[in-house]
């Protein structure tokens, strides 16, 4: 590989861009499933279809991106947060059981070093716990979008099926939000249990997500 293209943006930023446009493009996909899907339900109720424009501001859509969203920035913030304190004998994903990590080393000033760090104080204790945070808050706002999507797009079906609409109070203690709720999360919940446990026994030659070929099992990555 020559010089050039190792130095180029699209090589040194190839992971995030490949994962944006294929984020972009399942949103896209779903937005276009979803407003097929969702006309068809309301046309069942003799109502008119939504124009695409209009189905993107429906809480049918809303709820059911936020739905998505909320649970992989809680298995993240978890993530994040968890392994600090626990640990997986074996595991690539895990720090070692009994050896001293380089991310438990105190911040040191320096030229090259954030500027947090270089400044210290409250700024260095903040940005020491940005990455969970960025993750709690993300998953807190996402929540809210799922439930305000939710509760929209319920009230929508109440209206057509000419039932009584609720306030958002009453909305939290029917079932159909906390069942989509939990249903997203305990999915989250075995894909990390998946490759916390997995990359116990199981390798990829040149991922980072994987121990050496060579490691012994019980080793830490």
């Amino acid at each position: 590989m020559t010089k050039n293209k190792k130095t180029s943006f699209l090589y040194r930023n190839s992971l995030s861009i490949v994962f944006l446009v294929f984020f972009f493009g399942a949103l896209l996909a779903q937005a276009y499933f979803g407003w097929k899907e969702h006309n068809q339900e309301i046309a069942e109720f003799g109502a008119p279809p939504l124009g695409l424009y209009a189905y993107l501001k429906s809480g049918h859509f809303i709820s059911a991106t936020f739905e998505n969203f909320q649970s992989e920035f809680l298995q993240m913030a978890m993530y994040v947060i968890l392994t600090v304190f626990l640990r997986q004998i074996g595991s690539a994903e895990s720090k070692g059981i009994d050896t001293e990590e380089d991310v438990d080393r105190e911040p040191m000033p320096g030229p090259h070093a954030p500027a947090p760090v270089n400044k210290g104080g409250w700024r260095l204790a903040l940005y020491k716990h940005s990455l969970s945070i960025a993750f709690i808050i993300l998953f807190i706002l996402s929540w809210l979008g799922h439930l305000y999507g939710s509760f929209k797009d319920y009230n929508v079906e109440q209206q057509l099926k000419h039932e009584q609409v609720l306030a958002i109070s009453e909305f939290l203690k029917e079932p159909i939000f906390w069942f989509e709720t939990f249903q997203n999360w305990q999915s989250e919940f075995l894909s990390v249990a998946s490759i916390v446990i997995l990359t116990i026994f199981l390798r990829q030659k040149g991922s980072p997500e994987s121990k050496p070929v060579d490691t012994p099992h019980l080793e830490n990555g």
